[in-house]
């Protein structure tokens, strides 16, 4: 059977604006979404893998990324136009897609018989092994604009505001290792993902730290996830994870497969779940580098 990992991560308490927004007139926008009855922020997946790609260009552990940032042009380059899935790690975990339009082009007469039909268009795809989903701010959105001004030429000013959101965001994540062309990546994976800072690509202005507060991860031989969007913040800012805590009582997830770091240990919540029997750790890093050598053991890498 085959392993899955998956997560579902909390990042700490911080400021949110121009997050791969929108300009509406003067006023920046930050992306939204009706959730639970009520209008809250939200990131992109896409936002979240560009910053995963751009640790791995960065960090400087050797790793090869076909699609690499230029920060002086603003810009990414591709190494390889063809992909190479064994070369570099952004082709293996993130997937890859080229679409070449036909080089005839299509008609609406009718095909006379015998007669070849019109080339179509090609594609070179792969689908991405690591599958992520929009982070979801764990508070609603009250609507918070900041007003700015700046002086341009001839003594003229411009006017303009930021859409601002003091939250956390909740996201998760789904792999399956076997589906990599070099399974030891997804301990890259995890290593980037605890690893996050700024999350928004080249949009960017304001720094918000993406980097895990609480983590709960899962290795399994289950192929769904069943804890997703599973953090809870209450009004008084108290976090906790009653719905994990019923699937785990409930049996529907075994507490042996569970990693669960970070601030949410120290809670009743966290309590309860290293008393039923998952895998309690107080730190983020303490918390991937034990899964790390699960891993290494289940999957046999050296």
């Amino acid at each position: 059977m085959s392993f899955h990992l998956f997560g579902n991560i909390l990042t700490s308490y911080g400021t949110a604006a121009n997050n791969r927004g929108e300009n509406e007139g003067n006023i920046t926008t930050l992306q939204k979404l009706f959730w639970r009855g009520e209008v809250h922020t939200t990131v992109s997946a896409e936002a979240i893998r560009w910053a995963l790609r751009y640790y791995w260009q960065t960090v400087g552990k050797g790793y090869q990324v076909n699609r690499s940032w230029d920060d002086q042009k603003n810009d990414h380059s591709w190494q390889n136009s063809n992909f190479d899935q064994v070369t570099f790690i952004d082709d293996d975990v993130l997937g890859f897609m080229r679409a070449e339009a036909a080089k005839e082009e299509a008609s609406d007469e009718p095909k006379a018989k015998g007669k070849k039909s019109a080339a179509k268009g090609t594609s070179t795809a792969k689908r991405g092994v690591l599958e992520v989903t929009r982070a979801v701010s764990t508070t609603s959105y009250q609507g918070d604009i900041t007003f700015n001004s700046v002086s341009g030429k001839k003594g003229k000013t411009s006017l303009y505001g930021t859409e601002v959101h003091a939250t956390r965001y909740q996201y998760g994540f789904a792999l399956t290792p076997n589906r990599l062309q070099e399974q030891s990546r997804t301990l890259a994976v995890l290593e980037g993902l605890i690893s996050l800072g700024e999350v928004a690509g080249n949009h960017s202005r304001f720094l918000y730290d993406f980097s895990p507060d609480s983590l709960i991860l899962r290795w399994t031989h289950d192929f769904s996830p069943r804890f997703l969007y599973c953090f809870a913040e209450d009004e008084e800012g108290n976090i906790s994870v009653p719905d994990l805590i019923r699937r785990v009582e409930s049996e529907d997830i075994d507490p042996r497969e569970l990693w669960i770091g970070g601030a949410i240990v120290d809670s009743s919540d966290g309590e309860i779940l290293e008393d039923l029997g998952a895998n309690v750790f107080k730190g983020i890093k303490a918390t991937v580098e034990d899964l790390k050598q699960r891993l290494t053991e289940d999957l046999e890498l050296s």
